[in-house]
């Protein structure tokens, strides 16, 4: 079984990710959500994921951070470019395989903060 993105958006712009520009494209952070589910079957659970630059990183790092921060749940970019955004989540989730969804989910948690992380059964 495999995943697929079943939608991708962010609450906290008043545009659609395809139409967003940020300021500046070399420098910016977003909080992203995406909806991964199994391909060709209902059903998806719900991930965040930070978009940034290395200069955001670093503007935060100097002015806000104390000069150290741990890095977890992002996926780092030179400058903002949705389609290379999109695909590149898109190809990490399709690669992400297992024998059920359930260990699916588990492997997009890796790089994203998924709404069951460390759920116990």
């Amino acid at each position: 079984m495999s995943g697929v993105v079943k939608g991708m958006w962010c609450d906290v712009i008043d545009t659609s990710l395809e139409e967003y520009q940020p300021e500046d494209t070399e420098c910016f952070g977003i909080w992203i959500s995406l909806r991964v589910g199994p391909n060709g079957e209902d059903g998806a659970h719900d991930y965040q994921l930070l978009i940034c630059t290395p200069k955001w990183l670093e503007v935060k790092l100097k002015y806000e951070w104390g000069g150290a921060h741990w890095g977890r749940h992002m996926l780092i970019v030179l400058e903002y470019d949705f389609a290379l955004i999109k695909e590149t989540i898109a190809h990490y989730v399709e690669r992400a395989t297992g024998k059920d969804f359930w260990e699916v989910a588990q492997k997009v948690s890796r790089v994203a903060f998924w709404e069951f992380e460390d759920f116990q059964s």
